[in-house]
């Protein structure tokens, strides 16, 4: 069916309103396979163009609600004026590369068997931008992607697959802050700028030349923590580091200081995955405040650069014919329930941005659905007019759009949850996420050797207080809904062997040099203390016969 769009007469002038409208008219043809003529002639204009941006560990509640009060972030507030802002949109996965790799498979996690940093899609996948390319787009990728299979350290990538033994490992550096520059070193993250620079000289002097159509997709590090040095080749990603010129930008008297469950009182899971941080140490009131404040202060960084491409994008007049899209892989906890970094369920590290600007997009949305990362895929090729093809996860946003009226609408389609799941490291059984209307519930492993949560995201938005036994029916009808959308149990199960096989066949590949390497990889500290009782422990495991 021929769809049609009401733009906003008070915000743009009679001229530029017309076009988009003749360009919208014509994407919508596109879409629904029926042919539309202009006024003057029956020519169509250009197919539009198609920019992502995807940041790393941006909190997605940064950009609504009170933790937007700390840091001022103009370019996403422009998007937000401009165009829509999705309030409860997820990660399919809570970190890098999974997450990564639904959002440019369209499928969710455990269909693609991505199951860490280091197994995810094959480098020749078919992913959107290979099916927009063939199609008569000119494609582009500058920075971060991150979704194939290989990357990651060794170190990285053992303890996704040891995460089954029965001990306690420290991997990662104690968080800490680090304040480089004075107050006018705006670019930290350099390699970030220099992807940046080459995006915007690109959209400026390559674009312009272009006879067709572009997708262009910018990935950019921050606010993803900085390695730390101190500890080795291994390296963790535990440094909060910014310069005075953004840290003078927060609202320290904003920033809030989470409250931590008593040890007693954590979930068995949060408690490895914080010993596994090297969160269960002493922490001072000034130091969370610090880490938090220097997280706010990267993502200010990373909102110049996104402003920096919509700059770009404006002074070439692409805005015109471009749909812009701003979203992350994850978020980061930046000490929320005692953890740093992501791997977990709770909305500082599941909860991600999404917006989208673009020709009919009215301004000022803030569309409550929820969504993921798994409808960007559909999402782009329907901005291209390219019909999806096989069984997709996710759904295509343009429904949810103001702007976008539809007489057969198929926002019903959309199903009324949205779906997460982890396999990596730091985390010692697998999880999967349910979220619908109020409720989030997390089932782990076998959904029976390990308590499930079930929390009340309206009456405790900080996810305090697990209800799985007060509302114990609530918790068991999202259980089945959640089996509903894949046996849980048999995925668990499924990366177990695959951990157990993948460490037998790289113990094989290192012969003697095994005890060295093992030794010496990022759990060093505690590995060294005491040899022979983790040696035994690795040894029982392999040994062992598939739990879950």
């Amino acid at each position: 069916m021929e769809r049609s769009c009401r733009l906003n007469r008070s915000i743009i002038t009679a001229a530029v309103r017309l076009w988009i409208v003749f360009a919208f008219h014509e994407a919508e043809s596109r879409r629904s396979g029926t042919g539309v003529d202009t006024p003057e002639q029956q020519v169509a204009p250009p197919a539009p163009n198609i920019v992502l941006v995807t940041c790393d560990s941006l909190d997605g509640r940064l950009t609504f609600g009170p933790q937007n009060q700390t840091i001022k972030l103009p370019s996403i507030n422009f998007m937000k004026k401009n165009g829509a802002v999705f309030l409860n949109a997820y990660s399919n996965s809570p970190i890098c590369c999974p997450s990564r790799a639904a959002l440019w498979s369209g499928l969710f996690v455990h269909l693609t068997e991505s199951w860490n940093n280091y197994k995810c899609l094959n480098h020749d996948y078919p992913t959107w931008m290979k099916i927009l390319q063939k199609h008569g787009y000119y494609t582009k990728v500058l920075g971060k992607t991150d979704y194939t299979s290989g990357h990651h350290s060794v170190s990285n990538r053992v303890e996704a697959w040891t995460r089954d033994v029965k001990f306690l490992l420290s991997q990662e550096g104690r968080p800490t802050t680090v304040l480089i520059g004075n107050e006018s070193t705006v670019r930290v993250m350099n390699n970030d700028w220099k992807n940046v620079d080459k995006v915007t000289e690109w959209i400026r002097h390559k674009a312009t030349q272009l006879g067709q159509p572009f997708v262009l997709s910018v990935g950019l590090n921050l606010p993803h923590p900085y390695p730390t040095p101190s500890m080795g080749k291994t390296f963790g990603g535990s440094t909060f580091k910014t310069s005075p010129y953004w840290l003078k930008k927060v609202k320290y008297q904003s920033v809030r200081i989470p409250k931590w469950l008593p040890f007693s009182e954590m979930h068995p899971i949060d408690f490895y995955s914080s010993y596994t941080k090297n969160c269960t140490g002493n922490f001072t009131n000034q130091e969370i405040l610090d880490i938090r404040a220097f997280y706010y202060a990267m993502c200010a960084e990373t909102d110049l650069m996104l402003g920096e491409i919509l700059t770009a994008l404006n002074d070439t007049g692409f805005q015109k014919n471009t749909y812009v899209i701003f979203t992350s892989d994850h978020g980061e906890l930046a000490m929320e329930h005692r953890q740093f970094y992501k791997m977990s369920m709770y909305e500082a590290s599941s909860h991600v941005p999404l917006l989208m600007v673009g020709p009919g997009i009215s301004g000022g949305q803030q569309i409550s659905d929820l969504v993921s990362l798994v409808d960007i895929y559909p999402t782009l090729l329907d901005i291209a007019g390219i019909p999806t093809t096989g069984n997709l996860s996710g759904h295509s946003l343009f429904p949810l759009l103001r702007g976008f009226v539809e007489e057969n609408s198929i926002k019903n389609s959309r199903p009324d949850w949205i779906f997460s799941e982890f396999h990596g490291c730091n985390v010692n059984a697998s999880s999967y996420m349910i979220r619908t209307g109020q409720w989030k519930y997390v089932a782990f492993a076998n959904g029976i050797t390990v308590p499930s949560q079930l929390f009340d995201l309206f009456a405790d938005p900080d996810e305090l207080t697990n209800v799985a036994t007060k509302y114990s029916e609530v918790a068991s009808n999202l259980d089945e809904k959640l089996r509903s959308i894949l046996n849980y149990p048999e995925v668990s199960k499924a990366v177990h062997q695959y951990n157990k096989l993948q460490f037998i066949k790289w113990k094989g590949s290192l012969g003697k040099n095994y005890t060295d390497v093992i030794t010496n990889l990022r759990w060093h500290q505690d590995w060294q203390k005491n040899p022979v009782t983790y040696q035994n422990a690795i040894k029982r495991w392999l040994n062992s016969t598939i739990e879950v």
